[in-house]
């Protein structure tokens, strides 16, 4: 598998940041409403930077630890 399950996880929350953003917005209907202008594309951005980053997330390697203990 490309991803472990945490990346899955961090997947998944984004994708629900999102979809709640989307639903705030709609819930309120209105152009100049504080949640459509502000709270809604806050939560959209940080679902999107939340994809991003899971895409990127690698589990660190201990790989440097074993070289110290080959000395």
């Amino acid at each position: 598998m490309i991803f472990s399950v945490h990346n899955y996880v961090l997947i998944a929350l984004g994708v629900l940041a999102i979809v709640v953003g989307y639903a705030v917005m709609r819930l309120e209907n209105e152009v100049d409403g504080v949640l459509s202008l502000y709270v809604a594309p806050l939560l959209i951005l940080g679902g999107y930077l939340e994809i991003i980053y899971a895409i990127l997330w690698r589990r660190p390697s201990h790989k440097g630890n074993s070289a110290r203990s080959a000395e």
